[in-house]
Parts: structure tokens; sequence; C-alpha cells
């Protein structure tokens, strides 16, 4: 296996010999492995890039990554999940030429995420399109499921969404099959609860991803990476977690329609706290929310906003399990903060880093690392960064880095 000979290949001492080496995602080649994740920016007004949102990327691209990506973009109107998200349409086509000419004069590949919020999408004023109909706690009203004709439409959306980024000059598709949204929530059983090709077993729950990861790659061809961010576990008693997620992965690269997966965990509509790990940012997130609704939602959210010890690199012991048992390249992420520890990961056969937030508080800590300095990153993942999504996401303790 892959992973094997990248372990033995590792040489004496801390193995920097990969860091900041070219390296090969599908028929890309990337200057570095270290990509910046999709973390929403919260800055596209009118549903399209507009230069804050350029000047984001563009100062993490000037500051050393080998690929930034753009989060998080709905392939339809009703697939939206926040404020302020592009919309991957045709009237968004020229500034999404604008950004990827901007970031790779930076000298950074750029890609995209791709997805349908689904569930999710109930508390942005959606329909909450769901495999089955379930309460969305976040609106106060329940999900609609889908029908057939909404998951051919769903399908032909993605794919008509990566033509058009293709188009515009992105060097790499990542499509969202995590975090609860919609491709994620058909795989969770304990949101997925339909007696059609759909639901039921876990190839029919895993059918639309895979449906959807085809049809993409059908639509743009070989000359672009395609990458899935793929939910390991969502951190909710009963939903989807290692053992399928496992056997998913596995069909997901028998397919052979991706080039990498990006294992992440968690879910936006039940759990996100198990994604970002480390305190709840219960009070600024109420002061979002008009004055008669912050005291219900201080009173509340702790039992959504659940907390989870922060250590580095949490989502390493699962994905352990991932590189264990497949060939396909495998994108680390969860709270990196050190060198050491996209060395060690690299080391263990993963092919490459996501970082987000250390890059949100230090958008040149890429450089300096690559310069010789070796310091842990300044994050300290308070998660405060979270509720400024409303007004341009951002680290609260550098509130300029970004701008």
């Amino acid at each position: 296996m892959e992973a094997t000979r990248n372990i033995r290949e590792v040489a004496s001492g801390r193995g920097e010999f990969k860091v900041f080496e070219s390296a090969r995602l599908g028929p890309l080649s990337l200057k570095n492995r270290i990509i910046k994740a999709a973390t929403f920016e919260g800055l596209a007004s009118e549903n399209v890039v507009n230069e804050p949102l350029i000047t984001f990327h563009r100062r993490i691209a000037e500051g050393g990554v080998g690929m930034t990506t753009i989060a998080y973009c709905a392939v339809a109107p009703d697939g939206q999940g926040a404020p302020n998200e592009i919309v991957v349409a045709p009237k968004a086509a020229l500034g999404l030429r604008h950004f990827t000419e901007t970031i790779h004069q930076a000298g950074a590949a750029a890609s995209i995420q791709l997805g349908h919020a689904g569930p999710v999408g109930a508390g942005a004023g959606q329909k909450g399109l769901s495999p089955s109909r379930v309460f969305a706690p976040q609106a106060l009203r329940f999900t609609r499921a889908a029908s057939e004709d909404d998951l051919r439409r769903v399908i032909g959306d993605f794919a008509r969404a990566a033509k058009i980024a293709a188009g515009a000059g992105f060097d790499a598709l990542e499509l969202h099959f995590g975090h609860g949204y919609l491709i994620s929530s058909f795989l969770s059983p304990a949101l997925n609860r339909r007696k059609d090709g759909w639901g039921g077993s876990l190839e029919n729950r895993a059918r639309l991803g895979r449906e959807v990861a085809t049809a993409v790659r059908e639509a743009v061809g070989n000359e672009i990476a395609l990458i899935a961010k793929f939910n390991m576990a969502d951190g909710v008693a009963g939903g989807f977690w290692l053992d399928e997620s496992i056997a998913v992965a596995s069909l997901l690269e028998a397919d052979g329609a991706l080039d990498a997966l990006e294992l992440t965990g968690g879910s936006s509509f039940q759990n996100p706290m198990f994604l970002f790990r480390g305190e709840a940012p219960i009070h600024e997130m109420a002061s979002a929310f008009p004055q008669p609704l912050r005291l219900g939602f201080k009173l509340g959210a702790g039992r959504f906003l659940r907390e989870y010890p922060f250590e580095e690199a949490y989502f390493l012991p699962y994905a352990r399990q991932f590189r264990e048992a497949l060939s396909l390249p495998l994108i680390l992420l969860g709270g990196i903060n050190r060198l050491e520890t996209v060395e060690n990961a690299l080391a263990e056969g993963f092919d490459f880093v996501a970082m987000g937030r250390a890059l949100l508080r230090e958008p040149d800590l890429i450089r300096r690392w690559q310069a010789g300095e070796r310091g842990e990153a300044l994050c300290i993942h308070c998660n405060k960064c979270i509720p400024t999504i409303y007004e341009g996401t951002h680290c609260v303790l550098a509130p300029d880095s970004m701008r």
C-alpha cells in the first residue's frame, strides 16, 4: 500500500523532506503539502465574489500555502446554508475568474468548495431539503423530505456548478460530503429514514454522494482535481460513524471519480462543536441574534453547542483507520498548529494537511515555517472566530489580518 511506502520513506530526524516539496493531487501539482481549508468567509454579498473575499484569500496565498479553498459555495439558491454565500451560477462566473487569476498571481492553486446545505439550510431561510422530514431546531420547523425529482435536480446542479467553476480557472473542486449538509444527511442513519432506493442499506444511503461525484467528474473531465470533504463521524448518537464511513470511502475509491478525500467530522445541523473542539462561543453567537432571541439562544445553546476538549490533530486517531484501509490520497485536518505535526502526518502516510483557524490568525504562517521558523501557531482555538461569519470571518485577536 502507498501509505506503507510513505512511512518507510521518512528520512531520519523530523521528516522535513516532504512538507515544502511539490506534490501531485490528481492532475494538479501543488508547491507544498499545506492546503488552506474551506472556512466560511461570510463575505460574498449578493452571492458573488467581491474584493474583500479576494483579499481574504490573497493574503493566505501570499502567505505560502500550496492551495487555498473558497468556501462554502452553494450549487443552487436553495442550497445556501448561511448569509453572504456564493451561489455558483452564470452571474458569478466573472468574479470567480477574477478570484482564480488573483490567487495564481499570488503563487498558489485555487480550489472551490461546492455543496448543498440540505437540512442546515432550514436555519438560513431555505426549504431545509433532507432525506426524511425531521425537526430543525435552528429554524423551529420541520425540513422537507427530498423527492426523486429534487435529487435528480441536485445532482445536475452539482454538475452545472462544477462546469462553471472549471471554466473560471479553478485547479480543484471540493465536494462537501460532510457536516450534516445534504449528502452527509443522506449517509446518516439518524436522518435518513427512507424506504426507497436512497435509504435503508448503506449502499442506498451512499448513492447520492457517489452519483454526485461521478456526475461532476463526467462534467469536468480529468484535467481538474476532485476532492470530497467527507465525514468520518457525525458525533451524534445513531449517526454516521467509522464502521460505515470507511465502507463508503472504499466505495468512493472504487468508483474512481475522486482524487482525494479530506477527512472531517461533526454536524452543523446536530453537533457543530465536534468539528471545532474547545470552548463553545455561546455569548458571542447570541450577540448576533436580535434582542428578543438572545436569551432563548443562551438558554438552549448548551444542548446544541456541546464542548469537547481541544487537542492538536484531534481527528488523527479516526483518520488513521482510513489510511489503513485506503490507497486513495488523504488530506488530514483538525486543529493543526505546529510544523512538527504536519511532518508527522506526512510520515504516517497522509498526503496533505488542511489548516483553517491557524491561518486566520497568521496568514503568513506557512511562509515563515518554510523560512526556518518552527514556533507554534498563535491560534489558541478559542472559537470566537465562528460568530464573525455574520460580519466577515476573522480572528478576533487579529481583526485586520485578513483585510
